[in-house]
């Protein structure tokens, strides 16, 4: 594949010079054999993807510039790199050149990969900090391909008779209501969440009364609520004992979004007319539990928490983000990790996730629509973390003024994905606001469905 050679000037190179060494940035020297530097690759297309930059030395924790003298001194190194990267996606690689600095930097970023990539030696390593560690035990590659989605806990036996899932309360009813002249043992095996007479954890947690007796400390959701707006709640600000939410999937994802609504509803805040409740929207809080329970790994022994503050709602999902799924994409990628779960209890009346794709795009409208900031996703060591904050957004006028002090035009489209506004005349209404106030003007030559605004030009 052709390499671009980008030219960089003297700020672009110290600030890559400045870099640390961390999870998601590496520095090699040209001198370094190819095969060792695959090492690296591996890692980072096993974690979280990251940059290596080749051709950057270091002595005394200072970064130097030691460039390939010309691209062909590369390609022993480009050769091996595409060995690990066959079909010619997961990496980008480019030269970076400086007139002050000799030689080029060969630039490679490594992007999360949905596959497990090896090493030129045959060995597995994943990013850890600043260090590339081999995966050493048969637990740590298990845990590696369920965050891959490579394979799924759902899909493990449980050492219980199929009666519990084939006879159980929930599933009776189901069957009555889905596929009235269907036998449930028999229909369950055509679904393969029993096999060989025994139900799989997908089985088990969809269509056993009481999960929790078979999957202890890995299938419940624990309630908290905390009367403080600080970082962390502590045992002097938790109101109560948690609660504890049980029982199969699809009733569990629905009494945890109707005690939390009522926990919420319990949470007053001074505003200008006074103490009034505090409100999130319900499809907010049901789309982002809902993804909590169906998409979490079922591998890691922890359960769901909902913790409930006094300023936002915390929803800690157990297991890191499946496949090439990021926070940054997670709005526009889909991976399903349970697939069973996720395409089975879609079969319930009044699904949990009836817009099966598009549920935490739901989520984020709907906190728009109430004028309160995105939800912030974040992937842990072990878990996702959804923070929904009581934070009332910019005013649009605000949002637009904002937008161009990075941006040089805004468009009408643009205001309504940053605001929620569903109306172009309304946004219009906001453009001719700020125009009658000097703040911006129309882009010149721009007009219809093309029109833009700007900064109003001193």
């Amino acid at each position: 594949m052709p390499i671009q050679t980008l030219s960089i000037d003297d700020d672009q190179v110290k600030r890559i010079l400045s870099l640390h060494e961390d999870h998601f940035y590496d520095m090699k020297s040209r001198a370094i054999s190819p095969g060792k530097l695959t090492k690296t690759l591996s890692a980072f297309a096993n974690a979280d993807g990251g940059e290596l930059y080749i051709g950057v030395d270091e002595c005394d924790g200072q970064f130097s510039w030691k460039g390939f003298p010309d691209e062909e001194a590369a390609n022993g190194h480009l050769q091996i790199f595409e060995q690990l990267f066959p079909l010619g996606d997961g990496f980008k690689y480019e030269f970076l050149a400086t007139p002050s600095e000799t030689g080029l930097v060969l630039h490679v970023i490594v992007f999360r990969a949905a596959i497990i990539r090896k090493a030129s030696d045959g060995k597995i390593y994943v990013r850890r900090g600043a260090s590339s560690m081999p995966i050493a035990t048969d637990s740590a590659l298990a845990q590696l391909e369920r965050d891959k989605g490579i394979t799924s806990f759902e899909t493990e036996f449980v050492n219980v008779e199929a009666t519990e899932v084939t006879n159980s309360e929930i599933t009776i009813k189901f069957m009555l209501e889905a596929f009235p002249a269907t036998e449930p043992e028999r229909w369950m095996r055509s679904q393969r969440v029993v096999v060989g007479g025994r139900p799989t954890v997908a089985g088990v947690l969809l269509f056993a009364d009481l999960p929790q007796a078979s999957l202890p400390k890995r299938s419940s959701i624990k309630l908290y609520r905390y009367k403080t707006g600080e970082s962390v709640g502590t045992r002097e600000t938790l109101d109560e004992q948690p609660q504890t939410i049980e029982g199969p999937i699809y009733t569990q994802i629905k009494e945890s979004v109707e005690r939390t609504i009522l926990l919420v509803e319990s949470i007053k805040k001074l505003e200008d007319r006074g103490l009034e409740s505090v409100t999130y929207p319900p499809e907010t809080l049901h789309e982002i539990i809902t993804n909590a329970v169906i998409h979490r790994d079922y591998g890691v022994a922890d359960d769901v928490h909902i913790r409930v503050f006094d300023n936002r709602i915390e929803v800690e999902s157990p297991g890191k983000l499946a496949g090439h799924v990021s926070p940054e994409n997670i709005l526009d990628e889909r991976f399903a990790r349970n697939g069973s779960i996720v395409r089975l209890v879609n079969k319930f009346p009044d699904p949990p996730n009836k817009d099966v794709g598009e549920g935490l795009n739901t989520a984020f409208a709907a906190m728009k629509r109430l004028k309160l900031k995105d939800p912030i996703i974040t992937e842990l060591e072990h878990s996702v973390l959804v923070n929904i904050r009581h934070e009332r957004l910019a005013s649009p006028e605000q949002m637009v003024m904002e937008y161009l002090e990075n941006h040089d035009e805004i468009t009408n489209r643009i205001v309504r994905e940053l605001t929620g506004i569903g109306s172009e005349n309304k946004v219009k209404n906001i453009f001719y606001a700020l125009l009658h106030r000097g703040q911006i003007e129309r882009v010149p030559d721009k007009y219809g469905n093309k029109a833009a605004w700007r900064k109003a030009q001193s």
